[in-house]
């Protein structure tokens, strides 16, 4: 059958591939065995001898096809399931586990045994396939070999064996080369027969004959040694008798010895049980032992902990009391040995000596905090320094308890609460009347005189109106440094001697409070041990030496733990660092915010100096998570919001600024006043963190003044509008290229250009053509020459003959042109403001523009009057003669 379909295989899919079949196995899926397939074992032929194992099914019709093939480096695993021979299963491990049912063993077989063969040949070591559970002698050289089937053999082209097989069948002959005494003895029998070659018949008859002699000569001998061969086979006999003899007697010791071993083996047994028995009997008394040392508590201790003494005196045997407590209590017993009596009522005892102790040093402490409160509240500031009190002494005489408070944290957790909460509300006290001074203090450094709440500042305005009187047109004050209003209409701000003196005050106030509340805060974290999260229970370490080592521990354990449950316990750590510190200095971010608020009600310019101290401390902090930093970070984020409110005034007040009431509009408020409050923001911001802050309120201010001041120029009906943006961009030119700013070098440089197109846009505009007639007259040449006339004989036309330009010059002496420029100054003097002094400037653009016209007229005149001798009554010297007068003049 094998036979047969490999026959058929053959020559239906491998013949045409130049493939030939070397083993072939009907199987089937383990679980499904009706759905029959086989596995190949195929190899290409010379030059490149490839070799892959394939399934091949049977589909629709009787067709047989490829399902799929695998290389053999691609086979990881080759799994017999069992190495009995009788087995069925076996496993093909390629990217994932195939399992197969062989039908035959047979072909079973001789399939794994082909596979190894061709893995060993065909694969390096490191490629080659695993076999596991198949019988050992099927892996060898000398296993099964692939055949080829009869029905494939007798093919036409089949009956000459592959160059690669015959060769590798004559390696494996045994072959044995003659020796040289058969070698001569062959020599001298083809000798005696000289006719061994040239009759080959009779040469085998020679050879038969002389062979039977030999079997006649042998047979004789035989029959002639018959009677020693008789003899042998007697004495073979005796001998054999000897042997069954020694070996009953072998039988009977071999008894002997079995019953001594079953005898030693019995002994044995007892012995080992004897050794069990001692064995458990000294781990015994060594439990024992080390239950009754961990839970054995000396007289002294007991003593210490039943009449405690929290003096100087008896500290100390507290505290060593307190600690053998708590290891003998977070001892580590075996939980089988927890429910002996004895040990129960040990550790009832050790109960009553921990409620006991706890209560003392509770009742101890929560009195001294109460103590250390009152004392606190007692004491007056005999000085008018301004320092906030540092309270250094209550922390060292509270530093000799820390251990016991480590203790009560470990051993008694409601305690250690009640502890703090009494310690918090007996030391906020004292916190909060030092920093209300502090402050108050601080204030009155600043002989500052504050409004105590906004309806003070609204009865101090109503009653400002009723002293000027319901007909009174004086404007109420409005707020400092807004930039769209008036100078004149400002409230009184503070001077810079004074902003500078609030600057710093408020360095020393913030550098004051630092190291109070870093103080506080680690000591808090040490006598209460918050950096730890230690639950009452086992194992817990309050000792100062046993916290230094728990410490480590923790910190090697951090190292090995995951990162992201490690920041939870951080901070879960400070938030309780910061939820004491906020009930120890309740009032501190309420003071420093009213201390703040107070002076920016005064001068919004105070914001600044603020904005820029708090972001000094906060990005300096030694501790950036700290109560205090945190404390900065939010009041720092109020200042941001009334910084930024104050810009947000600032931008709105440009957008509703009002034009002054004047008949010369001159410079407008935002663009007067901006100068000034640049500078006075450079001084404060400049090489500040806060640069950026300021920066992005510089262009958006910039570009709303740039935005503005067209709208309002245009708004002016005395003033041209012309005027108005000359002399606003011209202001606000100046005014960045002084200040120097980076970031609004752009808005310098479109100053500078619409500076200019003002400029340019008035002289056209009231310079206009002082030469009116003149002007239109060479227009209409211009015109002609456009058309084709040319430039000789422009004079020939009646329209525009010599006699007609001597007629339009005549129209323009002198006299005429120097009284029209004196006009055109007055005006341009009644136009400008005096404060940014263009005039100068702008009558100098003029006098180039009529210079400019003037050499036209005469190219003009030249061109089409050459040599005619006619020319303007004035020359170029003369016009800037006329400048010159007019502008000394005035």
């Amino acid at each position: 059958m094998a036979a047969g379909i490999k026959y058929i295989f053959q020559k239906e899919l491998f013949d045409a591939l130049d493939e030939r079949i070397l083993s072939v196995c009907n199987v089937s899926k383990l679980h499904k065995r009706k759905k029959t397939s086989y596995l190949c074992i195929i190899s290409t032929v010379k030059p490149n001898i490839v070799v892959s194992v394939c399934q091949i099914k049977q589909y629709d019709k009787g067709v047989y096809k490829k399902k799929r093939s695998w290389s053999l480096q691609e086979i990881k695993c080759i799994d017999g399931r069992n190495e009995a021979v009788d087995t069925h299963d076996f496993d093909l491990i390629i990217d994932k586990p195939f399992r197969w049912f062989a039908a035959n063993l047979h072909e079973r077989q001789n399939f794994i045994s082909v596979l190894w063969k061709q893995i060993h040949k065909h694969c390096t070591a490191a490629e080659r396939a695993v076999f596991k559970n198949i019988p050992k002698q099927w892996l060898s050289e000398n296993s099964p070999e692939k055949q080829i089937d009869d029905k494939y053999t007798n093919r036409g082209n089949a009956g000459q064996c592959d160059e690669e097989e015959e060769l590798e069948e004559f390696e494996n002959e045994d072959f044995q080369a003659l020796t040289e005494k058969e070698e001569s003895h062959l020599s001298k029998l083809i000798a005696e027969c000289d006719y061994a070659i040239s009759n080959a018949e009779l040469f085998m008859d020679d050879l038969s004959h002389n062979l039977l002699q030999l079997d006649g000569a042998n047979i004789q001998s035989v029959l002639a040694s018959e009677k020693q061969v008789q003899m042998l086979m007697e004495r073979i006999e005796e001998a054999i008798k000897e042997a069954e003899k020694v070996e009953s007697r072998l039988d009977d010791y071999d008894e002997i010895l079995c019953h001594v071993r079953d005898t030693m083996e019995k002994m044995g047994e007892k012995n080992q049980m004897i050794e069990i028995a001692n064995t458990n009997n000294v781990r015994l008394l060594q439990e024992l032992e080390k239950v009754v040392t961990q839970l054995d508590l000396p007289h002294v201790h007991q003593l210490a902990l039943t009449d405690t003494d929290l003096t100087p005196k008896g500290l100390p045997a507290a505290i060593a009391a307190g600690k053998a407590l708590q290891l003998a209590m977070n001892s580590d017993i075996d939980p089988a040995l927890l429910r002996l009596t004895a040990v129960q009522d040990q550790r009832k005892r050790f109960e009553k000596w921990k409620a006991k102790f706890s209560q003392t040093i509770s009742r101890h402490l929560n009195n001294l905090f109460i103590h250390l409160g009152n004392l606190g509240d007692s004491q007056t500031s005999g000085s008018n320094d301004l320092s906030l009190p540092k309270h250094h002494n209550v922390h060292k005489e509270l530093s000799v308890f820390i251990e016991l408070m480590h203790w009560m944290k470990s051993m008694d957790r409601k305690a250690y609460e009640a502890l703090i909460k009494v310690y918090t509300t007996s030391l906020s006290k004292v916190y909060d009347r030092d920093i209300h001074l502090f402050f108050e203090c601080a204030k009155q450094a600043l002989n500052f005189k504050q409004f105590n709440s906004r309806e003070d500042i609204n009865n101090s305005s109503m009653s400002n109106k009723l002293k000027l009187g319901p007909q009174s047109n004086k404007q109420p004050a409005q707020p400092y440094g807004i930039l769209g209003i008036n100078k004149e209409v400002w409230s009184p701000g503070a001077e810079p001697s004074e902003r500078q003196r609030f600057d710093s005050i408020l360095e020393k106030v913030l550098a004051e409070l630092e190291p109070v509340a870093l103080n506080e805060q680690h000591f808090c974290i040490a006598f209460f041990q918050l950096d730890i999260i230690s639950p009452t229970g086992k194992n817990t370490q309050t000792t100062l030496d046993a916290a230094s080592n728990e410490a480590e521990n923790q910190k090697d354990e951090r190292d090995t733990a995951l990162h992201i449950p490690q920041r939870r316990i951080d901070r879960q750590i400070n938030e309780e660092v910061r939820r004491m510190m906020g009930e120890l200095f309740a009032n501190l971010e309420s003071e420093i915010n009213n201390f703040i608020l107070s002076f920016e009600k005064l001068d919004n310019y105070y914001s600044l100096y603020v904005l820029v101290r708090l972001t000094q401390h906060v990005m300096s902090a030694q501790d950036a998570q700290s109560f205090l930093s945190m404390t900065f970070a939010s009041a720092l984020i109020h200042v941001k919001r009334s910084f930024d409110k104050f810009m947000q005034i600032q931008l709105q007040s440009i957008e509703e600024a009002k034009l002054p009431k004047r008949s010369k509009c001159g410079l407008l408020p935002y663009v007067e006043n901006f100068e000034e409050f640049a500078v006075t923001a450079e001084k404060i911001f400049k090489k500040t963190e806060r640069r950026n802050d300021l920066d992005k309120w510089y262009l958006k201010l910039v570009e709303a003044i740039f935005e503005r001041i067209p709208v309002h120029a245009a708004e002016h009906s005395k003033t041209p509008h012309q005027v108005v943006k000359m002399e606003n961009y011209h202001r606000m030119h100046s005014t960045l290229s002084q200040l120097k700013i980076p970031v609004l070098e752009l808005q310098r440089k479109e100053a500078k250009t619409r500076y200019n197109d003002a400029q340019k846009a008035y002289v056209t505009k009231y310079f206009g053509r002082p030469l009116e007639r003149l002007n239109q007259f060479f227009e209409g040449i211009q015109v002609r020459v456009q058309q084709g006339v040319k430039d000789t004989e422009i004079s020939y036309q009646m329209a525009y003959s010599k006699q007609e330009l001597r007629k339009v010059i005549s129209l323009y002496p002198a006299r005429e042109v120097k009284k029209g420029l004196e006009q055109l100054y007055k005006k341009v003097e009644k136009h400008l403001c005096e404060e940014e002094n263009l005039l100068q400037v702008v009558w100098r653009a003029m006098q180039q523009e009529f210079i400019n016209q003037y050499n036209s007229l005469e190219q003009w005149i030249q061109r089409c009057y050459a040599g005619s001798m006619i020319t303007l009554e004035f020359t170029i010297n003369d016009l800037l003669v006329f400048f010159s007068e007019i502008a000394q003049s005035h």
